[in-house]
């Protein structure tokens, strides 16, 4: 009757074993699947970014003249 409670209780810690084995593994893949979710929304976010900032710069190189005309109090007083 022993060597049957003995059996019982190897076979339930080897399940035990065995479950903690299988929570380790999927709590891995679990962070592994967060970790790489975290990086895909940085690069995400950077390639939002990079693009905002591109397009501020072509809106504001738009909005800039080119040659500032002076003003003709100026071009008066250089043709004296």
């Amino acid at each position: 009757m022993k060597s049957a409670l003995y059996i019982a209780l190897l076979a339930g810690s080897l399940v035990v074993v065995s479950g903690c084995d299988q929570v380790e593994s999927s709590g891995k893949q679990l962070l592994d699947t967060a970790a790489e979710s975290a990086r895909q929304a940085v690069d995400d976010t950077h390639k939002a970014a990079t693009k905002a900032l591109e397009d501020a710069r072509q809106e504001l190189s738009v909005l800039e003249p080119a040659d500032k005309p002076e003003p003709k109090a100026e071009q008066a007083g250089k043709d004296s």
